[in-house]
């Protein structure tokens, strides 16, 4: 995979952490906006800040049911990779 241009990762860090600042008030009017802006900046935070996937990554150990349900609603690899390995009937680690 090709590293990404620190100008670029500081771009679509700024606007993920724009984006959970954001949702609580787009989370107050009608409807569930709120939910998906603040489910799209916690992708662009996580595919680009190392810190953000260490704590996302204690939260998922701390509470494994509310990660993997993230996990599958985010279509990250992680889960895709354990979807797999359960159909193909191999141990998880």
């Amino acid at each position: 995979m090709r590293a990404k241009h620190p100008g670029w990762r500081i771009v679509m860090l700024s606007v993920g952490w724009f984006l959970v600042v954001l949702a609580p008030i787009v989370g107050a009017l009608p409807g569930p906006g709120g939910i998906f802006v603040f489910a799209a900046g916690m992708i662009l935070l996580l595919r680009n800040s190392h810190w953000v996937r260490c704590r996302y990554a204690r939260l998922k150990r701390r509470f494994p049911r509310t990660g993997h349900a993230c996990d599958r609603v985010m279509r990250r690899g992680s889960a895709l990779r354990r979807q797999r390995r359960a159909a193909s009937g191999q141990p998880q680690p």
